[in-house]
């Protein structure tokens, strides 16, 4: 674990080379990566979405495409097509974007509601189907998709169902001032995404994902856990509350968030540092309490609240 640490440690550092000054947005976008799941960063145009799954890619030696959604792509753009070559007299298939290990799905509620379900069936099943042919996607494989909070005019909105195969919902959000002003300096030339150079390969990655797997998770902690996602159930304010997957997700990057914090078990901080990324999405409001100007974010926070919280965290035998 602790050449794990310094390995994340060096991921981490190659990535704020790009992204300055977004150190706990780098932390919890290699968290989800690590739990081999799928990220949704809802934020606003110019706030290094792209760079930040650039400069993963580049560091943790992955195959990268970015996919442009708009509302006039199809789901073969992309699946791929099967082509008809001539002079084999057989169909051939062409993969899409989607065939990278890290994909970028850019503007995902620009996409039509077909587009987006052959993007999420891909995310769910780990292979695609073309023509009745089975294609398996090379591991990892992750989507990281972005959407625009603010413009709606011409967006198909992800539905609840959808948003719940998404791991986690992050945003960047607005660099610091001392932050935009290195920006600036280390931009003046050139970009420095053109100069990060390669952490770790594909296989490395792999084996830290199974390694997070086996990170201590008491017994107190689970049941913490529990109690938390059970809460939103049967809360007044929610029509529907976080699913099992939505427990699964935060045990999972729980795991991730501990050992790139430096420990081999978990904590309930570990929980209540990840409960608004990991819920927030997966909740839906009554209408009554939209009107009184309640949100997930309001709800959740008040859960964390309310939550009972093992206190005898740091006298657990941790092996």
């Amino acid at each position: 674990m602790s050449d794990f640490a310094k390995v994340a440690e060096a991921i981490m550092n190659n990535v704020e080379k790009v992204v300055i000054g977004k150190r706990p947005a780098i932390k919890l976008f290699l968290a989800g990566l690590l739990t081999d799941g799928h990220i949704l960063i809802e934020d606003v145009p110019g706030v290094a979405k792209t760079m930040m799954a650039r400069a993963l890619a580049k560091s943790l030696g992955c195959s990268f495409n970015r996919i442009q959604c708009t509302p006039d792509l199809l789901p073969t753009d992309v699946t791929g097509v099967s082509i008809f070559n001539q002079k084999t007299r057989e169909f051939e298939f062409r993969p899409g974007p989607v065939f990278s290990q890290i994909v970028l799905a850019d503007e995902i509620n620009r996409a039509t509601p077909r587009t987006q379900s052959a993007l999420l069936e891909a995310m769910a099943e780990g292979f695609v189907t073309v023509d009745g042919v089975t294609h398996l996607l090379k591991k990892p494989f992750m989507v990281i998709a972005t959407q625009n909070p603010i413009e709606h005019e011409g967006t198909f909105p992800l539905p609840e169902a959808q948003l719940d195969r998404f791991l986690l919902k992050m945003s960047v959000g607005y660099p610091a001032p001392d932050s935009e002003y290195k920006m600036l300096e280390a931009q003046r030339v050139k970009h420095p995404i053109d100069e990060i150079g390669q952490v770790i390969d594909a296989d490395v990655f792999r084996k830290m994902q199974d390694m997070v797997k086996n990170v201590f998770v008491h017994e107190k902690v689970r049941r913490y856990l529990i109690d938390l996602v059970n809460a939103t159930r049967r809360d007044i304010h929610l029509a529907l509350g976080g699913s099992p997957r939505a427990s699964l997700s935060l045990f999972r990057t729980s795991q991730a968030l501990a050992v790139l914090s430096g420990r081999t078990y978990v904590i309930p901080d570990d929980i209540k540092a990840l409960a608004h990324s990991v819920l927030d999405h997966r909740v839906i409001l009554k209408p009554e309490s939209k009107l009184r100007r309640m949100n997930a974010y309001k709800v959740i926070d008040e859960m964390l609240k309310e939550v009972k919280v093992p206190m005898d965290v740091y006298s657990w035998d941790k092996k």
